[in-house]
């Protein structure tokens, strides 16, 4: 039995290595070509990436606190070749209609600003408060959603901070 406990743990510890090491810190992205690019915090980890049209990168956003093991913050980037602002409002459409059809969907009580979306909706019973913009940039429709926990004990602060670096990116973005 001891050699069980002796020899898994260097396989655990090896596994952990390798997830840490599979995680990538991002910093500069550049999509379509290098036609969208934008930087993120260095804390955000890239977690998924898609080629083709459309192309998305998706970002977690370390939530340190007991939520975030339960609920996944993230950030995600898309960019779909559109030939004209009528396929990009399509693109929009699409896009508001599905958020629209999430369970529990409710669409904030303030306007958001023209091309953008907030409002909160349900993920495996979980609340969760997501931010929507939309341009129409060099021939293709860009979608930034960010989405985090409505309620996390990570408290005020962390839920600033991440919405700063969506906002920061919404900024390179325009």
């Amino acid at each position: 039995m001891s050699f069980l406990r002796s020899a898994t743990s260097p396989v655990i510890v090896l596994a952990i290595t390798l997830l840490l090491a599979g995680s990538v810190h991002a910093t500069e992205v550049s999509m379509a070509d290098g036609s969208v690019s934008f930087s993120t915090p260095d804390n955000w980890l890239g977690i998924m990436e898609t080629q083709g049209d459309p192309e998305a990168r998706v970002f977690q956003v370390p939530d340190p606190s007991p939520t975030g093991k339960n609920s996944l913050a993230r950030v995600t980037v898309t960019v779909k070749r559109v030939d004209d602002v009528n396929g990009f409002n399509q693109y929009r459409s699409e896009a508001t209609a599905k958020a629209m059809a999430l369970p529990g969907y409710k669409a904030a009580e303030v306007p958001p600003a023209p091309n953008s979306n907030v409002y909160t909706a349900q993920e495996n019973a979980t609340g969760f408060s997501y931010t929507e913009h939309y341009w129409f940039k060099n021939g293709h429709a860009i979608q930034l959603r960010c989405v985090r926990p409505s309620q996390t004990q990570a408290g005020a602060a962390w839920k600033a901070e991440f919405d700063k670096g969506c906002d920061a990116i919404a900024a390179q973005l325009k």
